[in-house]
């Protein structure tokens, strides 16, 4: 995933399989809703690279999002990408995972007051829920994700 999201010129979708059937869908940067598969409509993560240009589209978003702020050269970004990978296949349908490459993106940068990276926010309706700052353990995440979702309904 990073290594699309780091390029510029950002596309208005992304690619997901369905964890369901295998299918290969679009996933658009902003829709309202959330994306289903073409084909079984079951849900399917929802992980997109945003950038200054598109960042207030892909955060309006029904389901929870959680915004990943990151750089190429961080190591410890590298480690939390494939867990958010996986965290966006597992809540599919209930939490959209937004990539946003620091570097190439200063002013969401500053917006989010990422000084450190990663910095992870969890944002319902926009608000802000949670911020995590520095990798962190699969469980970590999925605690601050269950908490988040448990508040929203």
């Amino acid at each position: 995933m990073r290594d699309w999201a780091h390029n510029a010129g950002m596309t208005d979708t992304g690619i997901a399989r369905c964890p369901s059937c295998g299918t290969k869908n679009r996933t658009p940067v902003s829709a309202k809703g959330k994306p289903r598969c073409a084909k079984c409509q079951a849900d399917v993560p929802w992980l997109v690279p945003a950038d200054d240009a598109t960042i207030a589209g892909a955060l309006d978003a029904s389901p929870l999002v959680l915004l990943d702020l990151w750089a190429p050269w961080c190591g410890p970004c590298r480690m939390v990408g494939p867990i958010l990978e996986e965290l966006s296949t597992e809540y599919a349908g209930r939490l959209k995972v937004v990539e946003v490459n620091v570097d190439d993106s200063p002013g969401t940068a500053a917006k989010f007051d990422a000084r450190s990276i990663p910095t992870l926010v969890l944002l319902n309706r926009g608000d802000v829920v949670e911020r995590i700052i520095g990798a962190q353990p699969k469980p970590v995440l999925a605690a601050a994700i269950d908490k988040a979702l448990a508040a929203t309904h």
